[in-house]
């Protein structure tokens, strides 16, 4: 285990061309196995929706199989759209999922839709008009207040809480995720660790410094706290490695368009990526290469970010590709022995 960050894994069950989902999300069930074997700290499943490319429309109801079948790693949400959902409903199956793995289950909350206005529409459950896009803040304090936090008197739901397994203490783990200063705020006024998705934006150092210095300690955490997840590829040759990368980047150059199709086999990626030069270049920041390289890059972003963890993202289709490359930087990281010892 690196003595100066953690590393996790972030997953989004992505659906390769010709499979289905099923066969996503058991690849999601596999990937688990082997992240907790392979000695990472975290598993998260991201929200995704209306889309043929990734099958994580509900991660909260992968974490509880996933964390069943796993023995340490802890296991969340990475994350919640908070918009589309009543706190209280979040709140209460979180609460579930803790007393199902305790001190096991984080859950990471974000303001994203995760998908287009339509499908964010078809979301909603009052279909009368538009949910409002500032109410967040509210609605975390909401949810914060049924796991532990407690609402005012005056409140009308004030009596409502969620059941936990061992009362407070027994409470999932609360994260704030996003990709923009907003987020950064928040976490810190509400004294939350907080994660910066590196792999949307790779601006966010600054954003990160400024919640560490506007941070005010809670009564879940008494210091600042960041993560960053960051797009992250290992393979036996960097060749090896720009190959794999084809397939998300013409999946995300088709997003652009407003195109969604599958995750393309990697052969097809290149071919399409040689008849259209320069479209399926990823502008966001990529860690990729040999084992070695990608520590050197990793290091990098974690310094940059003065980061207490690391969280790595990808999208293949090959399932054996993907698992070899959170597998190579386990080995890279000697991650495996102290998970076995624990």
């Amino acid at each position: 285990m690196p003595d100066h960050y953690r590393l996790s894994v972030l997953d989004q069950s992505p659906i390769a061309e010709g499979a289905t989902a099923a066969q996503a999300l058991a690849n999601t069930l596999d990937l688990a196995r082997a992240a907790d074997r392979l000695g990472y700290h975290r598993y998260w499943l991201a929200e995704h929706h209306a889309t043929p490319a990734l099958a994580g429309a509900a991660p909260e109801a992968l974490i509880g199989p996933l964390a069943l079948a796993t023995r340490r790693i802890r296991v969340g949400s990475g994350g919640i759209m908070l918009p589309h959902y009543s706190p209280f409903k979040v709140a209460e199956t979180f609460a579930m999922l803790s007393a199902l793995a305790p001190g096991r289950i984080d859950l990471g909350l974000g303001r994203a839709p995760g998908t287009d206005g339509r499908a964010s529409f078809a979301l909603q459950r009052d279909r009368s008009r538009r949910m409002p896009v500032d109410d967040f803040p509210q609605n975390l304090a909401e949810l914060l207040a049924y796991l532990g936090d407690g609402l005012p008197e005056d409140h009308p739901f004030a009596p409502l809480h969620a059941t936990l397994p061992n009362g407070r203490d027994g409470a999932p783990e609360v994260w704030m995720l996003g990709s923009s200063m907003d987020s950064a705020l928040w976490a810190a006024e509400a004294g939350l660790p907080y994660c910066f998705a590196d792999f949307i934006n790779s601006e966010g150092a600054a954003m990160a410094g400024e919640y560490r210095r506007r941070f005010r300690p809670s009564a879940r955490l008494d210091r600042p706290v960041v993560m960053a997840a960051v797009w992250t590829i290992a393979a036996p040759t960097a060749g090896e490695a720009e190959r794999l990368a084809a397939p998300a980047a013409m999946m995300f150059a088709h997003l652009v368009r407003g195109e969604l199709i599958p995750v393309p086999r990697v052969e097809a990626a290149l071919a399409w990526r040689e008849a259209n030069p320069g479209s399926g270049r990823r502008r966001r920041r990529s860690v990729l290469g040999t084992p070695a390289e990608v520590r050197a890059g990793l290091d990098a972003v974690a310094a940059e970010y003065g980061a207490d963890e690391l969280m790595l993202v990808n999208i293949l289709p090959d399932h054996a590709a993907r698992v070899r490359s959170y597998e190579l930087v386990a080995a890279e990281y000697g991650l495996a022995e102290p998970a076995a010892s624990a």
